[in-house]
């Protein structure tokens, strides 16, 4: 089986073990804080796809949220970037508005994007200069919009914070609304198909954006961190995507002033 076809059928037959299980009585466990949550279906889902993958493809090299392939340092040959379910607490809380997220890169390059909403069993896929899709319906480019005139989405605790909220609040106030869905992976497609301008977070890991990425990518969208440039898939990145004309008024009107502050920002998530 072809690779491409290989993974979308992977992340299809992962999302159907996660349905399966809803209901269940869930094993639940903090990592780095009380409301950094995981789950025994977590586990259960990275070592499923990781077990499949390690079967057909044993030289693929493999980087998932719950453990595997956190010493990888570069993006040399095939390497696999995984979030099993991205958007827990909405797992735990709400029993939906979760996704599998999965980017596939060759040689560092992007090959291949993956985003499943489980629940509502819709797989946003692209294959790299091949387009995207929602499920087998082409995704059209996107159209430019303005902030005024954009809907963006952002976690609201990052306004709280001094430092960031002199940076976010201009933006939030400056757009037509801001939203939030507690998964990175659904919100940067969201952007892919035009239900979000922009999407944009100080911290994020790799694995809520590598699928993502592809996807967005494909329909002429921009994904950057919020200095402009390209994001790393070994380290955690601050993370700026949009349509065109949005993303670039959000970098230049409104981010490029706090450079200083950004480029410090960006040391610290480089050395955890």
């Amino acid at each position: 089986m072809h690779l491409y076809d290989f993974a979308k059928s992977l992340v299809l037959e992962a999302g159907n073990n996660i349905r399966k299980k809803m209901g269940d009585t869930l094993a639940i466990e903090a990592k780095s804080n009380p409301n950094d949550l995981v789950t025994n279906v977590d586990k259960e889902t990275e070592q499923f796809i990781v077990s499949q993958i390690q079967e057909s493809y044993p030289n693929h090299r493999i980087i998932g949220e719950e453990g595997h392939g956190h010493d990888i340092e570069t993006t040399e040959g095939i390497v696999w970037v995984i979030d099993p379910i991205d958007g827990t607490l909405n797992f735990i809380h709400q029993s939906e508005n979760f996704a599998i997220s999965i980017g596939i890169f060759k040689e560092g390059k992007p090959y291949a994007g993956f985003v499943y909403d489980v629940m509502r069993d819709v797989l946003y896929h692209a294959k790299s200069g091949k387009g995207a899709l929602m499920n087998e319906e082409p995704l059209p480019l996107l159209e430019d919009t303005v902030v005024s005139e954009s809907i963006i989405g952002m976690n609201p605790n990052w306004l709280t914070k001094p430092k960031l909220s002199t940076m976010l609040v201009p933006i939030v106030s400056d757009s037509r609304s801001a939203r939030a869905y507690g998964s990175a992976a659904l919100e940067i497609v969201y952007v892919a198909t035009g239900q979000l301008a922009a999407y944009m977070t100080p911290r994020l890991q790799p694995w809520d954006y590598a699928g993502g990425l592809i996807i967005l990518e494909e329909v002429g969208g921009i994904a950057t961190n919020f200095l402009g440039e390209p994001l790393a898939m070994t380290y955690p990145n601050s993370v700026l995507v949009g349509n065109k004309k949005v993303h670039t008024a959000i970098r230049q009107d409104y981010l490029r002033q706090h450079d200083e502050t950004l480029i410090a920002l960006h040391e610290k998530l480089k050395n955890k």
